[in-house]
């Protein structure tokens, strides 16, 4: 038996947001029913973190002897018909993986690289603009951090600012530049303004986001 078998369970489960009434349907393997698994889409991470695990019911839809068998059955449900539904939080056709357990959830969120940290960004910029004790604690690690080291009261003297003028002009020229590719986006029922890739603005539009930065609401 392969490895990613020995887990006591496998199954295929349905997420449903009880406010909305949008759901996302995946596989999960586990040897506890009671890990609080919720599922590990884009779409179904913020809509937890948007109206909070509270408001999302998750439903067994039937277990699976192996992880084979689990994929092979996931890729059947979540089909581009089911897709199409505007109620469906699925971004693309099952079969493809998702976490085996949350020991691999940690792993793939720890190597992850670009895309987790964008995930992780939206969640907290979310949370930084509707949560008063995580903005709170969140600006004293700024201010009060590790990163800040021997460096807290100095600025730096006139001639090395104008040395880093002249670095950042001729490295940010360009793709080099930390903008390009980038745009700003905001969403007024959050009252949110961010900048995301230019790549990414088609899904934010058809999300309610509008383009364009806007400063105050």
């Amino acid at each position: 038996m392969r490895r990613a078998d020995r887990r006591k369970y496998h199954y295929i489960y349905k997420t449903t947001c009880i406010i909305t009434g949008r759901y996302y349907i995946g596989m999960h393997s586990t040897d506890n029913l009671e890990d609080g698994y919720y599922g590990s889409g884009k779409r179904i991470m913020y809509s937890i973190n948007k109206y909070g695990k509270e408001n999302h019911e998750v439903e067994i839809l039937e277990y699976l002897p192996s992880r084979k068998d689990l994929r092979n059955r996931e890729a059947e449900l979540v089909n581009e018909d089911m897709i199409s539904d505007e109620l469906c939080m699925n971004l693309k056709p099952g079969g493809y993986g998702g976490f085996c357990n949350e020991e691999h959830a940690k792993k793939f969120h720890k190597a992850g690289g670009r895309k987790v940290l964008q995930n992780f960004s939206k969640i907290n910029t979310y949370r930084l603009k509707n949560d008063p004790e995580f903005r709170a604690k969140w600006m004293e690690s700024l201010m009060n951090g590790p990163h800040i080291g021997n460096w807290k009261g100095k600025k730096h003297k006139p001639e090395s600012k104008e040395k880093i003028g002249k670095a950042n002009s001729v490295s940010q020229l360009g793709i080099k530049n930390s903008q390009y590719g980038t745009c700003w986006i905001y969403h007024l029922g959050m009252q949110v303004c961010k900048k995301i890739k230019a790549a990414e603005l088609d899904y934010y539009l058809n999300s309610g986001w509008i383009k364009g930065r806007k400063m105050k609401f």
